[in-house]
């Protein structure tokens, strides 16, 4: 093994050989790209983030950011790493020409992604923000705005970070106290001062960029000077630490949240206007903030769990290496000591990471591409619907790739000697990023399947069922192809059993459903890449395809049932629980 990356091979074999990503080239927006362009890209990240990002995994956890005199100072590697990656064009990579970018797929900007995210996720998360926030203001800003505060992010000279909770609020953004009063209109449009405090903000200051373009969500007041109540009344406001003029805004950096990972990345508490006010141009209509920020949730919600399947990628790796080389114990009938990958349990753990990684990166790979269709209305209506399984997914089932990776290192697994030990905590942020696990579940039971037209359901059900069509006529997948459609007849009943659950609790639940879809959702991904690799010549990469595959429905599609069953209960037994009972 060369380096603990991702596996170069099961990329191609995703993008080409499964997912087809030259059929994208015959969109106008992607005609000037072909597979040539992308692996050259490819190459390039590859080699950069061994090179300048893997280089300083550990010394950023060892040496976080610290606040001196008001200031956020970084590991200087980090500044070195991320203006290598500028000076690329990875920054601009997936935007279109007229905003001095390459035009890149999604789909291929995230493969390139994954390669950084799995390096270093901490450093990764720069650009990850930088460019949604640059698509953002792009997308909804007026064309001053987005030459004066996206086409320097687009270059890599400016970052951006989304500025949404706040102390009191949290996940709740209705809750959301920060105020923002008219201060008149300039070239950049209507012109407000800002006032409150912002929590658990990435990249909310650091000495690594020339300005941080913040994005920050706030209320304006009612004539009455109150504020607004619900999430109607937030608006979207670009809030730039610099000035246009060159002049400090009324930004200052309260204290730093020290994480158990991604401990490279500056996470701050703001104070927005101790002053005067800090100065924030307002992007669309007022009361739209919330409707505008969507767009980089979404993005940022795809690329948390790219970067969750590919940490538990890389601890895969690991454990596979560590199990080849460690020897110990023996095996019946062997003569000698063995290298642990000979034991039952060693093999089942490492068959359970490849399903729980592989799984994930497919999973987050099938969804960009789908990003890059915008113009297909079966395409949109898939992405909603899956968005919230692609943030929740990986987040989860990468995190148990990584728990299984330090249990395969024995007792070196937990000593910082060995990445597993970084890798898990960092990690273990993800089911929390981006809304936690609890959220993605009310926003897939309720609003993207309860409350939804069927739309994005009815492309899921189709597609899923042509892939067990296509596997049926192989002797391997038949049965594979008759379970999963049981599998999805079971998610349908528990959808028209919670139907007609009193709707008060239908939501109760909703975590154990979205754990039951997304299990089903990635044995389709499994079945239908299995598909592809048994088209393939026969060889040991594409039969442990199949493998991992036929082992993520022997061993994990039987976890479904329970969820379910879990998921329709009419049981109260957890609202019962007195408060003080427990």
């Amino acid at each position: 093994m060369s380096h603990p990356l991702i596996v170069r091979r099961d990329l191609d074999f995703m993008l080409h050989d499964w997912l087809k990503m030259e059929t994208l080239f015959q969109a106008p927006a992607f005609a000037d790209h072909s597979r040539e362009s992308v692996d050259a890209v490819l190459d390039l990240s590859e080699n950069l983030a061994v090179d300048l990002f893997l280089s300083h995994y550990k010394a950023a956890d060892a040496a976080e950011p610290r606040l001196e005199d008001g200031r956020v100072i970084t590991l200087p590697a980090i500044r070195t790493a991320l203006e290598q990656y500028a000076e690329l064009g990875l920054f601009s990579a997936g935007f279109g020409e007229e905003l001095g970018g390459l035009g890149l797929p999604y789909l291929a900007c995230s493969a390139s992604f994954a390669f950084f995210a799995a390096a270093n996720i901490a450093t990764a998360a720069y650009p990850m923000l930088t460019t949604a926030n640059a698509r953002l203001i792009a997308e909804f800003g007026t064309p001053a705005q987005t030459e004066a505060f996206a086409l320097p992010q687009i270059t890599g000279r400016w970052f951006g970070t989304m500025c949404l909770s706040e102390p009191q609020a949290g996940s709740n953004l209705a809750d959301v106290r920060t105020r923002a009063v008219a201060d008149g209109e300039d070239e950049l449009g209507s012109r407000y001062r800002l006032s409150g405090n912002k929590m658990w903000i990435s990249g909310g200051d650091q000495d690594i960029s020339d300005n941080i373009v913040h994005l920050v969500l706030a209320k304006i007041p009612l004539d009455d000077g109150a504020l607004p109540d619900g999430t109607k009344g937030l608006s979207l406001f670009i809030v730039p630490k610099i000035l246009p003029d060159g002049q400090r805004n009324d930004i200052s950096v309260a204290g730093l949240n020290h994480k158990m990972g991604y401990r490279g990345t500056a996470n701050c508490l703001l104070n927005f206007g101790e002053g005067e006010g800090a100065i924030g141009w307002r992007i669309g209509e007022p009361g739209r903030g919330l409707q505008q920020m969507f767009l980089m949730m979404n993005e940022a919600r795809i690329g948390v769990g790219l970067g969750a399947a590919a940490l538990g990628y890389r601890g895969y790796r690991h454990a596979l290496a560590y199990a080849q080389e460690r020897v110990q114990g023996q095996r019946p009938g062997q003569a000698g000591s063995v290298a642990i990958i000979e034991h039952p349990d060693v093999r089942h753990m490492l068959l359970t990471q490849k399903a729980y990684a592989e799984g994930a990166l497919a999973l987050c790979l099938y969804c960009a591409k789908l990003v890059d269709q915008p113009d297909d209305p079966d395409a949109a209506a898939l992405l909603g619907l899956l968005t919230p399984v692609a943030k929740t997914w990986p987040s989860e089932y990468g995190l148990a790739a990584n728990d299984i990776a330090i249990q395969i290192h024995g007792g070196y697994g937990y000593t910082r000697d060995f990445d597993v030990e970084q890798l898990y905590r960092d990690n273990r942020l993800n089911p929390i990023h981006e809304g936690t696990t609890g959220i993605q579940g009310l926003d897939l039971l309720g609003r993207k399947l309860l409350r939804a037209d069927g739309a994005g359901l009815a492309v899921l059900e189709r597609r899923l069922g042509e892939t067990c069509g296509q596997a049926a006529q192989s002797a391997d997948l038949a049965d594979a192809a008759d379970t999963l459609r049981a599998a999805w007849q079971d998610i349908l009943r528990a959808l028209r059993a919670i139907q007609n659950l009193p709707e008060a609790t239908r939501m109760d639940n909703a975590t154990a459903f979205l754990r039951g879809f997304g299990h089903v959702v990635t044995a389709w991904l499994w079945l239908d890449q299995a598909r592809a690799a048994s088209q393939a010549p026969a060889d040991a990469f594409h039969a442990g395809k199949v493998t991992a595959c036929r082992y993520f429905f022997e061993f994990e599609l039987p976890k479904v049932g329970p969820w379910l069953a879990a998921a329709v209960s009419a049981s109260d037994l957890t609202g019962a629980m007195r408060n003080d009972s427990f």
